[in-house]
């Protein structure tokens, strides 16, 4: 028997309350084939919005929140205050949206059971990775190849608001 509170996390013995793994019952019995194809629709509806609220959280919502931030600066005249009012923007805004993904998440498992499937676990942990890897790849190319980091060697084909295409040693409107 494991005793040790290193062992067991604490002073515990065993598994908190409320926190043992879900045990399904058997898969439902599959409804008439215009219930599932609807089932079907319906969980990819839900899908796609698990999918959005992922990405919503690699750029609208921090974007939103340096906006919101800014404008604070701006009345107030207060850094301070913007940075501050950013943060917790963020913060609410951000755990607000995985919350939102997560019980998106809990009734897809549920739509796709109704639908005959035997879904046993969600599929938002998996779709948030799988957004930061694109977002960051994504990043990555429009830093190092669309945007550039600048140059100090060629001083004038930095960036300037507008893009600034170089066509054999001049510049194109």
């Amino acid at each position: 028997m494991r005793s040790d509170p290193s062992e067991t996390g604490g002073l515990f013995i065993g598994r908190r309350p409320g926190t043992a793994p879900i045990r399904y019952a058997l898969p439902p019995s599959p409804g008439t084939s215009l219930r599932q194809r609807a089932d079907r629709v319906l969980a990819a509806l839900l899908f796609a919005c698990i999918v959005a609220v992922a990405m919503f959280c690699w750029a609208p919502i921090p974007l939103a929140c340096l906006w919101v931030g800014s404008q604070v600066d701006y009345q107030t005249g207060s850094v301070s205050l913007g940075i501050a009012v950013s943060f917790i923007a963020l913060f609410v805004l951000l755990f607000g949206a995985l919350m939102l993904m997560r019980r998106l998440d809990y009734a897809w498992v549920l739509v796709r059971r109704a639908a005959g499937r035997d879904q046993r676990s969600g599929v938002s942990t998996r779709i948030f990775a799988l957004t930061a890897a694109v977002i960051g790849v994504g990043f990555t190319v429009w830093f190092f190849v669309l945007h550039g980091p600048g140059s100090t060697s060629r001083p004038s084909l930095e960036y300037h608001g507008s893009v600034r295409v170089m066509v054999s040693g001049k510049f194109l409107a």
